[in-house]
């Protein structure tokens, strides 16, 4: 592997299977994926209830489309809202992440009738081009301009700033409650609750886009449930499949019911929607989200003890963590790849991205920590 290859986004290892928090190569390398793959696979790599449903669904009915009642999705649909926080009664699937922010913005727009879009700096929310309008960096935009108009952005975390865009043309606020490609932003104190009040009072609908934040890993289900917040929308894509390829989007029943006709063919297929019943019954059931808690505790904790004053901070909440380093997180995350066979991501010039899957024990987490310290601070001593 070259420092070009990883560098670049091409990383030439050759997966052939895995299994929990582990992936191997074709020669039987172990390699540690403390990514998740961008946090698509909660329960880990073949979650046997999962890979069970998955099997027995394909060989029963692979796909009909969702104009036809089908068990597996409608267990899925029952699962996914009884998942959410209170208030949010009704659900729609599709294929992606940002397929579900697309459909959040246009049920905000015309269950409010208004059309300008609220949004912060840092954020991502998708590279269509609805949300690709809403997402902060130029580096994603610029190829594609003009993309859709009427978005204005206000600085994350600043509850004056967002006090002063919320008007009465305003359709939605929408905003990530914790940063993640941003570099694992961590709003400040009260600042999730401002949005709510400041929504309630214009008749704005609130969308929190859970895509990376969703299914357990911040602790709670959903992060904004450690805010004690309720968004109007609420977005989810990732790791609600456990790895399979779709999204969801969860409203309130103003905007379900102001909302315009939406579908698409693909949206909540038979197969998909059997590993949606599977992974959120198996996180609920099997006490995840309070798993992920625990173990980000841990690990921050030992985090904190072995790397020292050689980075910045260590942020988050649960099992996404930022890393603040003080140099190139890309070559950290080669250097952990091609050195360490664990796999870490950037997110951003300098972060270092922790999302690693849910079902990490601390002895997979203490590995870890060590290649961290080996990589990070080689010159100093771990503290335990």
């Amino acid at each position: 592997m070259s420092d070009h290859d990883f560098i670049s986004g091409s990383k030439p290892i050759g997966i052939e299977r895995g299994e929990g928090v582990s992936l191997y190569t074709a020669d039987g390398t172990e390699y540690l994926d403390a990514g998740a793959s961008y946090a698509c696979t909660p329960l880990g790599h073949s979650h046997p209830v999962v890979v069970d449903a998955v099997q027995k669904q394909v060989a029963n009915l692979t796909f009909v489309d969702s104009s036809f009642p089908v068990e597996s999705r409608e267990d899925a649909y029952a699962a996914l809202v009884a998942a959410t926080p209170d208030g949010l009664d009704s659900a729609w699937f599709c294929n992606s992440g940002t397929e579900s922010n697309e459909a959040a913005l246009k049920f905000a727009r015309s269950a409010t009738g208004n059309s300008k879009i609220i949004a912060a700096t840092r954020s991502f929310h998708g590279r269509t081009m609805g949300s690709l309008a809403a997402t902060w960096k130029d580096k994603y935009k610029a190829p594609y301009e003009p993309l859709a108009g009427d978005v204005e952005f206000v600085p994350y975390g600043d509850s004056d700033e967002l006090a002063d865009a919320v008007d009465d043309e305003t359709a939605a606020v929408i905003l990530e409650p914790i940063q993640g490609e941003g570099g694992i932003n961590v709003p400040p104190a009260g600042y999730l609750e401002t949005a709510r009040e400041l929504t309630d009072e214009a008749g704005v609908a609130l969308v929190f886009d859970e895509v990376q934040t969703g299914m357990g890993r911040t602790g709670s289900m959903w992060a904004c449930q450690n805010a004690g917040v309720t968004p109007d929308v609420l977005t989810t894509a990732k790791g609600l499949g456990n790895g399979l390829p779709i999204g969801a989007v969860a409203v309130r029943d103003w905007i379900a019911d102001g909302a315009a006709s939406h579908n698409a063919t693909f949206s909540g297929g038979p197969v998909v929607t059997a590993a949606v019943h599977a992974t959120i019954t198996t996180l609920v059931e099997e006490g995840y989200p309070a798993h992920a808690a625990a173990m980000g505790d841990y690990l921050t904790t030992e985090l904190e003890a072995a790397l020292g004053d050689e980075v910045r901070e260590i942020r988050g909440e649960g099992l996404l963590i930022g890393i603040e380093l003080k140099r190139g997180a890309n070559r950290v995350a080669r250097d952990l790849a091609m050195n360490e066979q664990v796999l870490a991501l950037p997110a951003g010039r300098t972060v270092l991205r922790l999302l690693s899957p849910l079902v990490i024990d601390e002895s997979e987490a203490d590995r870890l920590v060590d290649a961290l310290h080996a990589v990070i601070a080689p010159d100093t001593d771990a503290e335990s």
